[in-house]
């Protein structure tokens, strides 16, 4: 059966609707709190990060709140918000059969 669009995310796209969970933020400061959380395991470019805003904006999970020259300032929806919970319960899921499969060898 086919996946609807955005039913699962890309770590990115997780970690970006992690880093917004947590407060607005702008694309540099979503970027900077995703490389903390992540000890730069996770780097977003520029060009990767603002195609997941552009994305996330247009399926309703981000909203722009605040521009100031070309600093855009975002925050994360309840649409968002669902989306994030989703994938944390999917993620938690698969980690769990891991574990399952590991204990039966």
């Amino acid at each position: 059966m086919a996946r609807k669009a955005m039913e699962i995310l890309t770590e990115s796209m997780f970690y970006v609707l992690m880093a917004l969970k947590k407060a607005p933020m702008c694309g540099t400061d979503i970027a900077t709190a995703v490389e903390r959380r992540t000890q730069n395991r996770v780097l977003l470019g520029p060009a990767t990060l603002y195609t997941i805003l552009g994305k996330f904006e247009k399926e309703g999970y981000i909203r722009e709140i605040a521009v100031s020259g070309r600093k855009r300032t975002y925050e994360i929806t309840a649409i968002g918000l669902e989306a994030y919970e989703n994938e944390w319960e999917r993620l938690r899921q698969c980690l769990a059969d891991a574990e399952e499969s590991e204990r039966s060898c």
